[in-house]
Protein backbone atom coordinates (compact mmCIF):
# COMPACT_ATOMS: atom_id res chain seq x y z
CA UNK A 1 0.00 0.00 0.00
CA UNK A 2 1.74 3.08 -1.17
CA UNK A 3 1.15 6.54 0.33
CA UNK A 4 0.77 9.60 -1.23
CA UNK A 5 0.09 13.36 -0.32
CA UNK A 6 -2.95 14.88 -1.17
CA UNK A 7 -5.85 17.28 0.50
CA UNK A 8 -3.36 19.47 2.07
CA UNK A 9 -0.42 18.73 4.49
CA UNK A 10 -2.43 14.98 4.99
CA UNK A 11 -1.08 12.08 3.66
CA UNK A 12 -3.21 9.49 2.20
CA UNK A 13 -2.84 5.76 2.70
CA UNK A 14 -3.79 3.25 -0.29
CA UNK A 15 -6.20 0.87 0.30
CA UNK A 16 -6.66 -2.58 -0.73
CA UNK A 17 -8.94 -1.82 -3.20
CA UNK A 18 -7.47 0.57 -5.07
CA UNK A 19 -9.05 3.96 -3.10
CA UNK A 20 -7.29 5.86 -0.81
CA UNK A 21 -7.91 7.46 2.78
CA UNK A 22 -6.24 10.45 4.59
CA UNK A 23 -4.20 9.08 7.17
CA UNK A 24 -5.61 11.51 9.89
CA UNK A 25 -9.62 12.09 10.20
CA UNK A 26 -11.65 13.72 12.74
CA UNK A 27 -13.47 11.16 15.35
CA UNK A 28 -17.40 12.14 16.76
CA UNK A 29 -17.16 9.29 19.53
CA UNK A 30 -18.68 10.41 21.91
CA UNK A 31 -20.06 13.77 20.86
CA UNK A 32 -23.81 14.54 21.65
CA UNK A 33 -25.73 14.74 18.18
CA UNK A 34 -26.64 17.84 19.11
CA UNK A 35 -22.85 19.04 19.09
CA UNK A 36 -21.64 17.17 16.20
CA UNK A 37 -22.68 19.71 13.42
CA UNK A 38 -20.61 22.42 15.03
CA UNK A 39 -17.74 20.45 16.14
CA UNK A 40 -17.47 18.85 12.34
CA UNK A 41 -17.42 21.80 10.93
CA UNK A 42 -15.15 23.55 12.90
CA UNK A 43 -13.13 20.50 11.41
CA UNK A 44 -13.80 21.02 7.99
CA UNK A 45 -12.60 24.48 8.32
CA UNK A 46 -9.47 23.61 10.10
CA UNK A 47 -8.36 21.31 7.10
CA UNK A 48 -9.61 17.83 8.09
CA UNK A 49 -10.99 15.76 5.34
CA UNK A 50 -11.85 12.26 7.09
CA UNK A 51 -15.07 11.95 9.43
CA UNK A 52 -15.58 8.70 11.49
CA UNK A 53 -18.40 8.26 12.70
CA UNK A 54 -20.95 5.14 13.51
CA UNK A 55 -24.71 4.25 13.86
CA UNK A 56 -23.92 3.33 17.56
CA UNK A 57 -23.16 7.26 17.98
CA UNK A 58 -26.33 8.45 16.60
CA UNK A 59 -24.68 11.67 15.41
CA UNK A 60 -24.52 10.96 11.57
CA UNK A 61 -27.02 13.16 10.71
CA UNK A 62 -24.66 15.90 11.89
CA UNK A 63 -21.99 14.79 10.09
CA UNK A 64 -23.61 14.92 7.38
CA UNK A 65 -25.46 18.40 7.52
CA UNK A 66 -22.02 19.70 8.82
CA UNK A 67 -20.47 18.66 5.12
CA UNK A 68 -23.57 19.75 3.50
CA UNK A 69 -23.03 23.55 4.77
CA UNK A 70 -19.40 23.37 4.05
CA UNK A 71 -19.25 24.12 0.68
CA UNK A 72 -17.47 21.02 0.10
CA UNK A 73 -18.00 18.63 -2.64
CA UNK A 74 -19.11 15.62 -1.31
CA UNK A 75 -16.32 14.49 -3.07
CA UNK A 76 -14.06 16.04 -0.81
CA UNK A 77 -14.68 14.45 2.18
CA UNK A 78 -13.87 10.70 3.16
CA UNK A 79 -16.87 9.45 5.71
CA UNK A 80 -16.76 6.24 7.91
CA UNK A 81 -19.39 4.87 9.34
CA UNK A 82 -19.88 1.32 11.40
CA UNK A 83 -22.62 -1.42 11.99
CA UNK A 84 -24.61 -0.76 14.62
CA UNK A 85 -24.35 -4.06 16.99
CA UNK A 86 -28.12 -4.90 17.00
CA UNK A 87 -28.60 -5.47 13.75
CA UNK A 88 -26.04 -7.57 12.55
CA UNK A 89 -28.79 -10.19 10.53
CA UNK A 90 -28.73 -9.49 7.05
CA UNK A 91 -32.04 -7.59 6.62
CA UNK A 92 -31.05 -5.74 9.52
CA UNK A 93 -28.16 -4.61 8.40
CA UNK A 94 -29.68 -3.72 4.88
CA UNK A 95 -32.41 -1.34 6.74
CA UNK A 96 -29.53 0.03 9.02
CA UNK A 97 -27.22 0.84 6.24
CA UNK A 98 -30.63 2.65 4.62
CA UNK A 99 -30.51 4.48 7.65
CA UNK A 100 -27.20 5.26 7.44
CA UNK A 101 -26.86 7.10 3.91
CA UNK A 102 -30.35 8.79 4.85
CA UNK A 103 -28.96 10.15 7.95
CA UNK A 104 -25.79 11.49 6.12
CA UNK A 105 -27.65 13.00 3.11
CA UNK A 106 -25.99 10.92 0.98
CA UNK A 107 -26.21 7.82 -1.92
CA UNK A 108 -23.00 6.80 -0.45
CA UNK A 109 -20.09 6.51 2.39
CA UNK A 110 -16.81 6.12 2.11
CA UNK A 111 -15.89 3.45 4.39
CA UNK A 112 -18.43 0.83 6.00
CA UNK A 113 -17.16 -1.38 8.91
CA UNK A 114 -18.59 -3.75 10.72
CA UNK A 115 -18.15 -2.14 14.25
CA UNK A 116 -17.70 -6.00 16.32
CA UNK A 117 -17.81 -9.24 15.70
CA UNK A 118 -19.71 -10.06 18.57
CA UNK A 119 -18.59 -13.67 18.57
CA UNK A 120 -21.26 -14.99 21.39
CA UNK A 121 -24.10 -12.98 19.52
CA UNK A 122 -26.27 -14.19 16.83
CA UNK A 123 -24.89 -17.91 16.79
CA UNK A 124 -21.10 -16.51 16.63
CA UNK A 125 -22.12 -15.73 12.78
CA UNK A 126 -20.67 -12.56 11.80
CA UNK A 127 -19.48 -14.03 8.18
CA UNK A 128 -23.45 -13.36 6.96
CA UNK A 129 -22.85 -10.15 7.69
CA UNK A 130 -19.96 -9.25 6.14
CA UNK A 131 -21.69 -10.75 2.85
CA UNK A 132 -24.28 -8.31 2.93
CA UNK A 133 -21.40 -5.33 3.52
CA UNK A 134 -19.91 -7.02 0.34
CA UNK A 135 -23.54 -6.36 -1.42
CA UNK A 136 -22.81 -2.89 -0.35
CA UNK A 137 -19.43 -2.56 -2.07
CA UNK A 138 -20.87 -4.72 -5.00
CA UNK A 139 -23.53 -1.86 -5.62
CA UNK A 140 -21.65 1.45 -5.01
CA UNK A 141 -23.03 2.88 -2.19
CA UNK A 142 -20.00 1.50 0.19
CA UNK A 143 -16.78 2.40 -1.68
CA UNK A 144 -14.69 0.55 0.32
CA UNK A 145 -15.99 -2.02 3.22
CA UNK A 146 -14.20 -3.52 6.12
CA UNK A 147 -13.96 -4.00 10.38
CA UNK A 148 -13.51 -3.00 13.24
CA UNK A 149 -12.22 -4.91 16.54
CA UNK A 150 -11.69 -8.11 14.66
CA UNK A 151 -8.74 -10.02 15.43
CA UNK A 152 -6.68 -12.10 13.57
CA UNK A 153 -8.72 -15.31 13.53
CA UNK A 154 -12.14 -13.42 13.06
CA UNK A 155 -10.77 -12.47 9.48
CA UNK A 156 -9.03 -15.24 8.77
CA UNK A 157 -12.69 -16.85 8.89
CA UNK A 158 -13.92 -13.83 6.78
CA UNK A 159 -11.09 -14.77 4.13
CA UNK A 160 -11.73 -18.63 4.07
CA UNK A 161 -15.78 -18.20 3.50
CA UNK A 162 -15.87 -15.43 1.90
CA UNK A 163 -12.21 -14.84 0.16
CA UNK A 164 -13.10 -11.18 0.31
CA UNK A 165 -10.27 -9.16 2.55
CA UNK A 166 -11.20 -6.16 4.28
CA UNK A 167 -10.16 -2.76 3.36
CA UNK A 168 -9.40 -1.67 6.66
CA UNK A 169 -9.37 -3.28 10.61
CA UNK A 170 -9.81 -0.16 12.80
CA UNK A 171 -8.55 -1.35 16.24
CA UNK A 172 -8.06 -0.33 19.66
CA UNK A 173 -4.04 0.88 19.36
CA UNK A 174 -1.38 3.31 21.71
CA UNK A 175 1.55 3.39 22.89
CA UNK A 176 0.20 1.32 25.94
CA UNK A 177 -1.21 -1.24 23.58
CA UNK A 178 1.02 -1.36 20.65
CA UNK A 179 -0.69 -4.33 18.68
CA UNK A 180 2.28 -5.21 16.81
CA UNK A 181 1.14 -8.96 16.23
CA UNK A 182 -2.08 -7.60 14.81
CA UNK A 183 -0.53 -4.57 12.69
CA UNK A 184 1.83 -7.00 11.05
CA UNK A 185 -1.05 -10.09 10.26
CA UNK A 186 -3.22 -6.63 8.38
CA UNK A 187 -0.21 -5.52 6.80
CA UNK A 188 0.86 -9.07 5.54
CA UNK A 189 -3.18 -9.54 4.35
CA UNK A 190 -3.27 -6.08 2.67
CA UNK A 191 -4.86 -4.24 5.36
CA UNK A 192 -4.92 -1.09 6.70
CA UNK A 193 -4.78 -0.34 9.89
CA UNK A 194 -6.82 2.34 11.74
CA UNK A 195 -5.96 3.18 15.67
CA UNK A 196 -8.88 4.16 17.80
CA UNK A 197 -8.05 5.46 21.27
CA UNK A 198 -4.88 6.88 19.86
CA UNK A 199 -3.93 8.34 23.23
CA UNK A 200 -5.45 5.79 25.16
CA UNK A 201 -8.03 8.53 26.24
CA UNK A 202 -5.38 10.37 27.62
CA UNK A 203 -3.40 7.83 29.67
CA UNK A 204 -0.30 8.21 28.06
CA UNK A 205 0.02 11.64 28.01
CA UNK A 206 1.68 12.33 30.87
CA UNK A 207 4.15 9.08 30.40
CA UNK A 208 7.92 10.51 30.97
CA UNK A 209 9.16 9.00 28.04
CA UNK A 210 6.89 10.86 26.00
CA UNK A 211 7.34 13.57 28.15
CA UNK A 212 11.06 13.69 27.39
CA UNK A 213 10.63 12.91 23.55
CA UNK A 214 7.96 16.29 23.64
CA UNK A 215 10.24 18.43 25.51
CA UNK A 216 12.96 17.71 23.13
CA UNK A 217 10.57 18.28 20.18
CA UNK A 218 9.32 21.06 20.95
CA UNK A 219 5.33 19.61 20.56
CA UNK A 220 3.11 18.80 23.00
CA UNK A 221 2.77 14.94 23.87
CA UNK A 222 -0.61 14.23 22.10
CA UNK A 223 1.23 15.92 18.90
CA UNK A 224 4.24 13.18 19.91
CA UNK A 225 1.63 10.35 20.36
CA UNK A 226 -0.59 11.01 17.01
CA UNK A 227 3.09 11.56 15.18
CA UNK A 228 4.19 8.21 16.23
CA UNK A 229 0.97 6.58 15.07
CA UNK A 230 1.75 8.16 11.93
CA UNK A 231 4.81 7.04 10.90
CA UNK A 232 4.20 3.45 11.86
CA UNK A 233 1.88 3.85 9.30
CA UNK A 234 -1.70 4.13 11.30
CA UNK A 235 -4.75 6.00 10.39
CA UNK A 236 -5.87 7.83 12.92
CA UNK A 237 -9.25 10.36 14.14
CA UNK A 238 -8.09 11.72 17.01
CA UNK A 239 -11.60 13.56 18.69
CA UNK A 240 -12.00 16.51 20.18
CA UNK A 241 -14.49 19.27 20.96
CA UNK A 242 -12.08 22.35 21.86
CA UNK A 243 -10.78 24.42 18.72
CA UNK A 244 -7.38 24.64 19.69
CA UNK A 245 -6.87 20.96 20.49
CA UNK A 246 -8.63 20.00 17.16
CA UNK A 247 -5.62 22.64 15.55
CA UNK A 248 -3.49 21.02 17.69
CA UNK A 249 -3.63 17.76 16.48
CA UNK A 250 -3.92 18.72 12.75
CA UNK A 251 -0.40 20.06 13.11
CA UNK A 252 1.75 16.98 13.46
CA UNK A 253 3.37 17.00 9.64
CA UNK A 254 6.26 19.97 10.43
CA UNK A 255 8.07 17.49 12.46
CA UNK A 256 9.24 14.03 12.71
CA UNK A 257 10.59 11.49 15.24
CA UNK A 258 13.97 10.03 15.38
CA UNK A 259 13.78 6.30 14.58
CA UNK A 260 14.94 6.31 18.37
CA UNK A 261 12.18 7.79 19.26
CA UNK A 262 9.48 5.63 17.79
CA UNK A 263 11.15 2.58 19.58
CA UNK A 264 11.12 4.01 22.63
CA UNK A 265 7.82 4.79 22.63
CA UNK A 266 6.80 1.34 21.27
CA UNK A 267 8.67 -0.05 23.84
CA UNK A 268 5.89 1.26 26.14
CA UNK A 269 3.74 -1.38 25.31
CA UNK A 270 1.62 -2.87 28.60
CA UNK A 271 -1.15 -4.98 26.00
CA UNK A 272 -3.22 -2.50 28.41
CA UNK A 273 -6.88 -1.75 26.75
CA UNK A 274 -9.49 1.24 27.48
CA UNK A 275 -11.82 -0.60 25.93
CA UNK A 276 -13.61 -4.54 25.69
CA UNK A 277 -11.52 -7.38 24.23
CA UNK A 278 -13.12 -8.32 20.96
CA UNK A 279 -13.43 -11.86 21.92
CA UNK A 280 -15.08 -11.41 24.95
CA UNK A 281 -17.55 -8.24 23.91
CA UNK A 282 -20.94 -9.03 22.68
CA UNK A 283 -23.02 -6.09 24.00
CA UNK A 284 -25.42 -5.26 21.12
CA UNK A 285 -25.61 -1.65 21.98
CA UNK A 286 -28.56 1.14 21.85
CA UNK A 287 -31.40 -0.08 20.04
CA UNK A 288 -30.76 1.63 16.27
CA UNK A 289 -32.35 4.69 15.39
CA UNK A 290 -34.56 5.54 13.28
CA UNK A 291 -33.80 9.00 11.04
CA UNK A 292 -36.08 11.89 11.99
Amino acid sequence: MSDSTSGGQVPSIGLNDGRAIPQLGFGVFQIPPEDTAAATTRALEIGYRHIDTAEMYRNERGVGEAIARSGLDRSEVFVTSKLNNGVHRPDDARRAFDDTLAALGSDYVDLFLIHWPLPGQYDGDFVSTWQTLIEFAEDGRARSIGVSNFQAHHIDRLLAETGTVPAVNQIEAHPYLTQDDLRRYDREHGISTEAWSPIAQGKVLDDPVIAKVAAASGKSPAQVVLRWHIQRGDIIFPKSVTPSRMQENFEIFDFALSDEDVAAITALNRNERTGPDPDTFNWLGPPHPRPA
